[in-house]
């Protein structure tokens, strides 16, 4: 349950489409459960899950994959699918073996080695290793992701994906590097008409203060572990972009797709519900 879902029962309890004792039993399965295993924490053993991050921030709980065994990976989701309202569930940097354990725990067909599956929508990346289970939340702004060669694509993948799931338009421009700097003039327009702009590059990180001198969009930047030696693993790009003459860039932390993603979504949602005169619920 988030805010703007709190701020509909109450509108619904307020207009008498609700009754009192309806909405108490919606709030006490929800945020207002109580102590331990309720006050937005699901204590699972292996992990106490954040039943309370929608009404906090506005965005979905996500389950970082990596590292953790599949098993848990699809019960965190389960429960996640589970909770009361609307907010979609993310699992990011899964392996192949938890993205196929993913699919078949949500579609009836769960293995022995898995917990008993939960029907219901899952959309999932296997470039992006990332998966998005319940209901697609609506669209509001329009995020660009851009990538500087095509070996960033399964980190721009990922922050496609993610801004996509945090309710943004998502569009990929791939490829236009400053190796080829007429591939990325070619695409200007584009880029300008974003909301916000994430820029995914490697090998030297040039790519964003680029971007930044030709456009009035907000740039988060992400380096990538793309490159030869010098390049120690995407520190060379980082350093470059955190040095960067284009004034405004952000930069996220080395593949960190979905830490830009978070970023240009949150930074794109408040744009538009300022420009359409909406409430701005605190932490949405």
């Amino acid at each position: 349950m988030d805010r703007e879902e709190v701020r509909d029962l109450l509108h619904r309890v307020s207009a008498g489409t609700s009754g009192v004792e309806e909405a108490l039993r919606e709030l006490v399965a929800g945020p207002l459960a109580g102590r331990g295993d309720g006050d937005g924490i699901k204590d699972l053993g292996f992990a106490r899950l954040d039943t309370h991050r929608a009404l906090r921030t506005g965005d979905p709980e996500v389950v970082y994959g990596a590292g953790k065994k599949t098993a848990h990976i699809v019960t965190l989701l389960q429960e996640l699918v589970r909770q009361p309202g609307r907010r979609t569930a993310l699992a990011t940097r899964l392996s192949d073996e938890a993205l196929d354990a993913v699919s078949r725990g949500f579609d009836g067909d769960a293995g022995s080695d898995v917990p008993t599956g939960v029907r219901t929508e899952v959309r999932i990346d296997r470039e992006a290793r990332c998966a998005a289970l319940g209901e697609p939340p609506s669209v509001q702004g329009r995020v660009v992701v851009v990538t500087a060669g095509t070996t960033d694509e399964p980190v721009a993948r990922e922050a496609a994906f993610v801004a996509r799931e945090f309710g943004c338009s998502v569009e990929l421009v791939r490829d236009v590097g400053v190796a080829g700097i007429h591939r990325l003039l070619a695409v200007r327009d584009r880029l300008d008409a974003a909301d916000c702009l994430v820029v995914v590059a490697g090998m030297d990180g040039a790519l964003p203060s680029v971007v930044s001198g030709l456009v009035t969009v907000p740039v988060v930047a992400v380096p990538t572990s793309v490159g030869y030696g010098a390049c120690f693993g995407g520190i060379a790009p980082l350093l470059t972009m955190l040095n960067s003459c284009g004034p405004g860039v952000l930069v996220c932390n080395i593949d960190n797709g979905f830490g830009a993603a978070v970023a240009a979504a949150r930074m794109t949602r408040r744009m538009v519900r300022r420009d359409t005169g909406r409430p701005i619920p605190v932490g949405s």
